[in-house]
């Protein structure tokens, strides 16, 4: 591994001139250029020999090398053909496997439904959010997420109730991990800088209830009137005596309830 050059800004706009590429906005590419960031990241990641890890959004690869040199097996899936030269260069030599696909369009129960996985990425802004909240409910096999996000969507997913910030995504993302910020990331280590701050998120998988879905279904269909009162936006799937055997107050309003009081409404709906 001694041969591998940290990406820095020089070493990336070298690898980038050398394959006449140029960061695409239109995919969300922003190129971490902090070798300080990334040790930080597979850091908490926790990665130990032998690791098989999901990578979603390599860019220039400067995480994917990192996560190899720590001794995992890389997956790592890129949209962006145009980077196949630069990241089989970056990558000869190390257990990585790239998959140009796109990772919007997988299967994950079937493709990370079973085994040890982490996913450690940063992910692409345009489809951040979406994608992580599909695998954190499909794929079981991944115990651990470390993944680089937004900040406001960071802070979202693992947001408290009551806060401004708790919503659909705080309430999916508690009923399947323990979600925490681990850090904040400032645009000036990216190439190019995002106009927003970023975020290190980091959620370790709990054994979910078998009613997970419903309650994501609950919680979606009362946060699309998040302004109304419980017995107002679920009126037409909850009763009054539903409501108070699940001991949930229908005048409360849907960012008040935990993840653990829309499984109790699942539950007495079942």
């Amino acid at each position: 591994m001694s041969g591998v050059r940290p990406q820095g800004r020089a070493e990336i706009k070298r690898l980038l001139a050398k394959h006449g590429l140029r960061p695409q906005r239109h995919l969300g590419q922003h190129f971490l250029a902090d070798p300080n960031i990334v040790g930080r990241i597979v850091l908490e990641a926790d990665i130990t020999p032998g690791d098989r890890v999901l990578e979603v959004g390599p860019g220039t690869g400067t995480l994917t090398v990192a996560l190899a040199a720590a001794g995992a097996s890389v997956v790592s899936y890129e949209l962006d053909r145009t980077l196949r030269a630069l990241l089989n260069d970056v990558v000869a030599g190390l257990d990585v496997s790239l998959r140009f696909e796109d990772a919007m369009a997988l299967d994950w129960s079937s493709e990370f439904g079973d085994g040890d996985w982490k996913m450690v990425a940063n992910l692409p802004y345009n489809v951040g959010t979406p994608l992580l909240l599909d695998a954190v409910r499909g794929a079981v096999g991944i115990s651990r997420f470390v993944v680089m996000v937004q900040r406001e969507v960071a802070e979202r997913l693992a947001a408290k109730p009551g806060s401004k910030q708790y919503g659909v995504p705080s309430v999916v993302t508690q009923l399947y991990t323990r979600p925490r910020v681990a850090f904040r990331v400032p645009p000036t280590v990216f190439m190019p800088p995002p106009d927003v701050e970023s975020a290190v998120v980091v959620l370790d998988r709990i054994d979910s209830h078998p009613l997970a879905e419903a309650a994501s279904r609950l919680a979606a269909a009362a946060f699309q009137q998040r302004r109304k009162m419980l017995r107002g936006s679920l009126a037409d799937l909850i009763d009054r005596e539903s409501f108070s055997a699940a001991g949930v107050d229908p005048a409360a309003r849907p960012e008040e309830l935990t993840a653990a009081d829309f499984l109790r409404l699942a539950e007495v709906m079942e």
